[in-house]
């Protein structure tokens, strides 16, 4: 997993509120009702989309991926997800993205850039591994978690995806509730040549970020955990990794709680991944 549930409590910020994630939860309880009814709104609303191709519209337009007969809201049988539908050259370059970033930033508080890394992080899985269906929405849920999307403490991302202040999380040191993780990497990505810590946006432990980095942009330079597009990339490449596909139930619990192995960790992704989709589609 990519850092252990106790170690990075410390450093994680705040739920977005009760309200909202009782309001979320409810709105998708009532839609299974209406499933079991048997409405043919329900029916529509449920039935799984066709695969997503390269002649799907020309910018991000998120679904939400329930499989049917789903069990409550926080079980192994919810599937959060609201994807873009093309790639980057599909969408005419980096202007749509921006513009959809913009606009669902206002009803989310997810900063454009950090919106921007996830959504094309998704279209990048997509192209590279399509059968994993990770979505933008999931990877936003985690980061909201991990770094509330690399702005925790008052910090801010800055155009280049770095954050104004590298973020690095507690020692791995072995106290109460940590897991010992001895340094692995010198020192290099935490500045800790005694035990290693999480880093970046996505807070990656250096062993699971040396397996699962990759450039974003490919530029060709070194990845940079603490650069919202590299982070956000490692995290669908590990989400996706063994084989997993996140567009079922069971792959999409079985990667988020490979993430980090917490009910409580899978449940607050899976309650921010879903009011993020539902926001994106005026839900």
């Amino acid at each position: 997993m990519v850092v252990p549930p106790p170690s990075k409590t410390e450093s994680r910020p705040p739920s977005r509120g009760r309200a909202g994630n009782l309001a979320g939860r409810l709105a998708l309880v009532l839609l299974l009702l209406a499933f079991v009814a048997g409405g043919a709104w329900a029916l529509s609303t449920f039935n799984r989309p066709a695969p997503r191709t390269a002649a799907d519209p020309p910018f991000p337009v998120p679904f939400l991926e329930v499989e049917p007969g789903a069990a409550a809201p926080g079980s192994a049988g919810d599937v959060p997800a609201g994807e873009p539908q093309a790639s980057p050259a599909a969408a005419g370059g980096a202007e749509p993205l921006t513009a959809w970033a913009t606009a669902l930033s206002e009803k989310t508080d997810i900063p454009v850039r950090a919106l921007r890394a996830y959504a094309v992080a998704d279209l990048v899985m997509r192209s590279q591994n399509p059968a994993c269906r990770v979505s933008w929405a999931t990877l936003a849920g985690i980061g909201r978690i991990e770094s509330h999307h690399g702005t925790i403490g008052g910090l801010r991302l800055g155009e280049d995806g770095r954050p104004s202040r590298p973020i690095i999380g507690i020692p791995l040191d072995g106290s109460p509730g940590v897991k010992a993780i001895a340094d692995s990497d010198g020192g290099a990505l935490d500045g800790d040549t005694r035990w290693d810590r999480a880093v970046g946006p996505m807070q990656f432990i250096p062993t699971t970020w040396a397996r699962y980095a990759v450039r974003a942009n490919g530029d060709g330079r070194t990845p940079d955990p603490q650069n919202i597009d590299d982070a956000a990339l490692a995290a669908a490449r590990y989400l996706c990794s063994g084989g997993r596909d996140l567009g079922t139930g069971e792959g999409w619990w079985t990667a988020v709680l490979a993430y980090n192995n917490s009910t409580e960790y899978g449940q607050n992704v899976y309650s921010g991944a879903d009011a993020y989709a539902r926001a994106s589609i005026g839900g």
